[in-house]
């Protein structure tokens, strides 16, 4: 059965998307068949890995959740072989509104994925930077969620909320979720503060903060725009290094709790 990892932080900015995509992508490289989901509105992941949602606006997250379409319909070839993606769509900002009445209306995309989930090593959710309905969703269809956290203090400040949502939803709906891990991202050596928040974080959360930190790198934040993961637009930099230690600490910690 595959892991489902959610990648969340309710802040903005702090290269969630970043590490769905190149986490996802570094695994797929790592040959652990992969499916990432992108379940935020925006769309980004689904840009990032070179899909346009306005192709076909009918098979996406939005039309699977209202239930319109089945899963494996909404399944996307990626550049990489081993890499799954069903796409987002604006049009997902309509989901929650449609979600409200349905039963069991939490667990709508832990129901949708279950004929799929076993077809994968790992499933890798973006969720979107907000603690509504489909993030609420993400995180009862997740075993686990990665955290990932700028080395600012504002973006420690915020981690509360999102704490707070995990601790309900352990409380409710899904009590077997699990915080993988926090992911240093955007990290920058040369600055003190960067370096402080960097042991305020593991003094406070020990061993959940991955060892693998994400270096601030140019050619990190330009891959999206070319519409590859890191590793396909340069497998030489920092960040393509960074993503594959940071999967092969993921595989260590699941080979260990096997």
């Amino acid at each position: 059965m595959g892991k489902i990892i959610a990648i969340a932080n309710q802040k903005g900015g702090v290269g969630k998307t970043t590490t769905a995509i190149n986490l996802a992508a570094s695994l797929a490289v790592l040959e652990k068949k992969v499916l990432i989901i992108d379940a935020d509105p925006q769309a980004n992941t689904t840009s990032g890995l070179n899909f346009s949602p306005e192709n076909d606006q009918k098979r996406t997250l939005y039309e699977v959740l209202i239930g319109s379409i089945h899963v494996t319909d909404a399944l996307v070839q990626t550049e990489l072989q081993n890499l799954h993606l069903i796409p987002s769509h604006i049009n997902l900002v309509g989901a929650e509104i449609e979600m409200l009445d349905a039963p069991d209306r939490e667990s709508v995309l832990k129901n949708v994925l279950r004929p799929v989930r076993d077809s994968y090593d790992f499933i890798i959710i973006d969720c979107s930077p907000s603690l509504g309905l489909i993030t609420v969703n993400c995180l009862t269809a997740a075993d686990s969620v990665i955290i990932p956290v700028q080395p600012e203090f504002f973006a420690l400040e915020g981690l509360g909320k999102l704490l707070q949502t995990i601790r309900l939803v352990q409380g409710g709906v899904n009590p077997d979720l699990s915080i993988e891990g926090f992911v240093v991202t955007m990290f920058d050596g040369r600055t003190k503060v960067h370096t402080q928040v960097v042991h305020e974080l593991r003094e406070h959360f020990k061993d959940m903060v991955f060892d693998t930190i994400i270096q601030r790198s140019i050619r990190l934040s330009e891959a999206p725009s070319h519409g590859k993961p890191i590793i396909l637009h340069d497998v030489m930099c920092n960040g393509t290094t960074n993503y594959l230690n940071l999967a092969r600490e993921v595989l260590e910690k699941n080979r260990n709790k096997s």
